[in-house]
């Protein structure tokens, strides 16, 4: 185990060869394997369980029971909701020895899983993509995109601070809380971009803190 200043609880289990960036925080009953690597200033909640030849960035919050099998690949400030599922074989048998065939998952930056939610693996999701709780992903999200549904559809598209965004006949929307301006490219696929923030910048510290809830800001729509 890398020596890292980093807050692990008596009852959870770093293993020898894990590397565990600086500033994150290890729960009650958590398990990181050897050869998984976190970047700085993570969370996992409790009863997490991140297996070896994982990578996940920094400022990535995992809620309580999720595990994060080998196969997947999490980018900087990802959420992923309590419970939610994660896999890494699409036709999984127990008599059949898939270990060398495991599924690549990317879970692309600022994207975020509600609780409950499966993903299947082998899917891309795209940088602030949003999927509603219980949602079962099978294909690839686009940049913020918003699913929801068994199988997950698209719906719709969520700004970078988690809002649902209404489009006027040009194709530009406004995130009522942040004021970032985004514009809707048509095309094969669908895109979105943030006019006012790239998608690989980080967020102002002035834009990093909410004074209003989801309903407040809903209501000014």
């Amino acid at each position: 185990m890398t020596k890292q200043k980093y807050f692990k609880h008596e009852s959870a289990y770093v293993d020898e060869g894990a590397i565990i960036g600086s500033g994150t925080k290890i729960w009650h009953f958590s398990h990181v394997m050897g050869g998984a690597t976190l970047g700085e200033r993570c969370i996992l909640g409790q009863n997490v369980n991140i297996s070896g030849g994982v990578t996940i960035g920094s400022n990535v919050k995992i809620q309580n029971n999720v595990s994060v099998y080998t196969g997947t690949e999490i980018e900087d400030d990802v959420f992923l909701g309590p419970s939610c599922v994660l896999t890494n074989v699409t036709n999984p048998r127990c008599q059949i020895n898939r270990h060398s065939l495991y599924e690549k998952t990317l879970i692309r930056r600022g994207a975020t899983i509600g609780a409950n939610a499966t993903i299947v693996c082998g899917v891309t999701i795209g940088r602030y993509a949003f999927v509603a709780a219980g949602a079962v992903v099978t294909k690839d999200i686009p940049d913020y995109g918003f699913v929801m549904g068994a199988p997950a559809r698209q719906t719709g598209w969520m700004s970078r601070h988690g809002h649902r965004l209404s489009f006027d006949s040009s194709g530009f929307a406004t995130c009522p809380e942040s004021g970032f301006r985004y514009q809707k490219e048509e095309g094969s696929p669908v895109t979105l971009k943030c006019l006012d923030l790239g998608e690989e910048n980080p967020l102002p510290a002035e834009h990093s803190k909410s004074t209003k809830s989801y309903d407040e800001l809903k209501s000014t729509d």
